[in-house]
Parts: C-alpha cells; structure tokens; sequence
C-alpha cells in the first residue's frame, strides 16, 4: 500500500471541524500510515486528545514543553521524521500564525522546522474565508509551497451557506493516498523539459455579450498540466476560459479566443520539447463581431461563419523534434477519425473519446493511438490518471526521439 510506514503529522486545530480529523486519522492508520497528532489547545475544546491516542496508537502531542527523549527536541524530531505535515481543520488564526512565521505552540513550531510537503485544509466561516486579511495569508502559505485542500462549499455549522466546510475526510485521504502512489513517479525524459499544454474551450464574439462556445471545463488539460509538472517539466498551459484554479507550479496564461490561442502557441512552440494540445478550439467563428448588442428582431437571425486557424496542423507542418499530442473528441468512427488525423496532422499521439462523455466530468475512457501504429485503450479513469498516462507516453517517446 502507498501509505504503509509513512510518518504523517497530522495538526488539529479548535475547529467544530474538528471531530472529522478523527475519521481521517483513522483512515490513514488503516491504510498503514504511522500518524502523530499535535493538538492545538483550542482543538482539545472540541475533541478529546484520548480518541486520537486510541486511534493511532501513539501520544498526542499537546504542548511544545514535553519530555524529551535523550538528545532529542520534541518538535524538532517531529518535524524531522515526518513525510507529511497536515492541519485538518486548519482555522483563520492557525493559518495568519504559519503566514507570520510564529511558533507560539506544538504544531507551529513543527510546522516551522519541518522540510516534507505541508498541506492546510482551512475550516471556517464563509465570511473569515473570504476576508483580505485570510486570503492573503492562504496566498502566502501558497508562496511557500504549502498545498492547500478546499475548503468546499455548503451549509456551515454557524447557519452560513457558503465556501467554508472542511473538505470530507475521504476526499482529503484520496489526495494523500495518491501524493504518496507518485511521490517517485518523476518521470527522468520529463525532468527539465519544457512542456506546453492547451486547455478549455475557446470563445469566438458574435457582440459584446454573445460568443459561439463549447461545453469543455478545461479540467483535462489542467490535469496534464499537474502531471507533467509532478513529472519535473517546466511547464506553460495557455488555458481558454475555465472557473479552475491555476495549477501549482504551472505559468498559466489565460486567452479567450482561438486567434489569442495561436499566438501564444506559436510564440512558444519553437522552445518547446513537447506540445500536448487539449483545448477544444472552436472550429469556426463568426464572420463579423458587432459592435453593439444585435437586437432581437422577428425573423432568424442569420450568422455567417468561417473557419478559425488549426492549429495543431499547423503544429504538424512546423514541428522539427517536439512531440506533438493531439487530443479528437468524436461522435462516432473514433477509430477511422482518430488515425486519419493522427496522420494529417503529423502528430506522435492522438488522445481520442467519445464526445460528450468527459466535457466537464473528473473521469474520462480514452485511446492512445501511436504514430508508429501502437494503440491502448483504457477503461474510464480520473482525469489525474489519464494526465499521468500522458505524461507517461510523452516521457517515452522523447526517450525513443533523443535515442535517434
């Protein structure tokens, strides 16, 4: 199992949240994680420090004035042997003290002194959530490299609606279950190549309010992206309009337009070691933009469309050592479609589904067909695994290119 014999720091901080820590403690124990909890005082105003202690078979750290074992300083030695720290719930005051760098109690001072991947799940009311003063102290954390979970949004214990809930154990378990399945899944041909990515869909203007658009979120590329820097690429996704964050780690530069996305494309595919095409660029545009609102009239409206740039053949026909990814969504024939435009476009991989059985899902069922004739098809998977087969796949063919 992933987790087995991992040492993970679990901070519990004085949230009514706090009584989900113990459901995610014991997940991690189950799945053979070694789990060290550090309560705040606060916290112990919530839940017992006995529940922990019974859960994980070990002391719950509650004080940074503890005995020492010989030649040993308790958070020190915490921090040390840690290869994860998680605060879950993580409150407003918790997160402004980690900002500011204080280390006035147990799990802030382990927190300081420790040198494995931190992971803050805020809890709190929508309100605290939303204030200058808590936004700029997650971004700060973010600065650090801090990896922050949620928080979600629903009712709220205080009778707020809104983002604020701690993110469900489950959800929180399946991220450090999957952070520990790739922790040494860096892919070697990745490391250091510049990879760019597209996502999400592209609007073309019909007038200042109206556009002609498509029903991708963009949540495939974006997993590309995660992947491929996980991977240990440098990487650029020039992303179309989408509500998702930007990945941590990734240049992000955002565009509206299928000409936006061509120019920012061309301007980098030269550098490039690999180019993975995900957005869904729309294939036409309207012939002319109006420039103010068009008036609903009684008759239809006639729209003249013409064609947008491809540009991933256009890719094809410029590229000289990248690898080229292409992704075809398709309605029906996938295979006759998928090869014929693998071939006209010159690419080294072509991603091909069904279409309308991924736009804005988390899971997606694709086919890898090869340029040198190889295809696997995969059941349906999390858009993250199929991000990881991809960046799989590119680390592989950049192997075979740099071999010639």
């Amino acid at each position: 199992m992933a987790l087995s014999g991992k040492n993970i720091v679990l901070g519990v901080t004085g949230g009514i949240a706090a009584y989900k820590a113990a459901e995610l403690t014991s997940r991690l124990v189950k799945s053979g994680a070694e789990v060290h909890v550090v309560m705040t005082g606060a916290a112990k105003q919530f839940i017992g420090a006995a529940t922990f202690q019974a859960l994980t078979r070990h002391p719950v750290y509650e004080s940074v004035f503890v005995e020492e074992k010989d030649g040993q300083i308790a958070h020190i030695d915490l921090a040390d042997s840690a290869d994860l720290v998680i605060i879950a719930p993580a409150t407003a005051n918790t997160i402004g003290k980690m900002a500011a760098g204080l280390s006035d109690d147990m799990l802030t001072a382990a927190v300081l002194a420790a040198r494995c991947p931190v992971w803050i799940v805020p809890a709190m009311n929508v309100n605290m959530y939303m204030h200058p003063a808590v936004q700029k102290n997650l971004k700060t954390l973010e600065s650090y490299g801090y990896r922050l979970i949620g928080p979600d949004d629903g009712r709220l214990a205080c009778g707020w609606t809104g983002k604020g809930r701690m993110t469900e154990p489950k959800e929180i378990f399946n991220a450090v279950d999957h952070y520990f399945s790739i922790e040494n899944n860096v892919l070697p041909a990745l490391v250091g190549k510049k990879v760019l990515v597209t996502a999400g869909p592209t609007r073309e203007a019909l007038d200042p309010i109206r556009f002609f658009s498509n029903l991708s979120s963009g949540k495939m590329g974006y997993a590309i992206a995660e992947a491929a820097e996980r991977a240990g690429a440098d990487v650029i996704l020039i992303s179309g309009p989408s509500a998702l964050e930007d990945p941590s780690g990734v240049s992000v530069i955002r565009v509206t337009s299928a000409e936006e996305m061509r120019h920012e494309v061309l301007t980098r595919f030269e550098s490039a070691d690999a180019v993975v095409k995900a957005a869904a660029v729309a294939d036409y545009r309207p012939e002319e933009v109006s420039r103010n609102k068009i008036k609903k009239n009684d008759g239809p409206l006639m729209v003249r469309m013409i064609r947008n740039p491809d540009i991933l053949l256009e890719l094809g026909r410029l590229k000289k050592n990248q690898i080229l990814v292409g992704f075809a969504a398709e309605t029906e024939q996938l295979e006759e479609n998928a090869l014929a435009k693998l071939e006209k476009k010159h690419l080294d991989l072509l991603v091909a589904n069904q279409a309308g059985d991924s736009f804005a899902k988390d899971t997606n069922k694709v086919t890898f067909f090869f340029a040198n004739g190889h295809r696997q098809v995969y059941e349906e998977m999390e858009k993250k695994q199929v991000g990881e087969k991809i960046c799989a796949a590119v680390s592989g063919l950049l192997e075979k290119s740099e071999q010639r």
